[in-house]
């Protein structure tokens, strides 16, 4: 499995992730507009991805099959912010085919590490509906902590949508 920052080049690539998995995504995004997953929507959403990485804004990670064909998980940090907060948001995905591998626990892993120790953050946070079992699990495996509930925090899949709020600390953070 290789990781790395999503370019121009994967457009295609990211397409077809979110459209095959388009079933398996719905019942945890937003409710998006028809074309929002097309090859020329995510060409331009990714110019503006890579002008925000450029910035220190965010950083968006792609993991691809052993044959650089297929995009099997995305892991991103977004929303960082700087100051005296030091923190940003990660939020993840992985196909279908691929749960329950450990794909997703390596892929965070590598993007938790590079928000510590690359981009010298202090705070990672990340917020998950309840009744996903999974993500709750996955969080908690990578030393998270539950800080608290947020009642009808996002509009998920045309659904106000309670989230339960997660966090790590640098000093926490033992992967490598």
């Amino acid at each position: 499995m290789e990781i790395n920052l999503i370019s121009k080049s994967d457009a295609r690539l990211i397409s077809d992730y979110y459209l095959k998995n388009s079933c398996h995504f719905k019942e945890w995004e937003p409710t998006r507009e028809s074309d929002y997953h097309s090859i020329s929507a995510w060409e331009q959403r990714i110019a503006a991805i890579i002008q925000e990485q450029e910035k220190g804004l965010s950083s968006r990670f792609l993991m691809y099959d052993d044959l650089n064909t297929e995009i099997i998980g995305v892991c991103s940090l977004t929303n960082i912010v700087r100051g005296p907060f030091q923190a940003c948001n990660i939020g993840y995905s992985i196909s279908e085919c691929h749960q329950g591998k450990g794909l997703m626990k390596y892929l965070c892993r590598h993007v938790i590490s590079h928000a510590f120790e690359e981009l010298n953050l202090n705070r990672v946070m990340a917020n998950y509906m309840p009744r996903n079992i999974r993500s709750g699990k996955l969080l908690q495996s990578l030393g998270f902590t539950v800080e608290g509930e947020a009642r009808k925090y996002l509009k998920i899949n045309g659904r106000w949508e309670d989230h339960v709020l997660t966090s790590i600390v640098s000093t926490e953070h033992k992967y490598n």
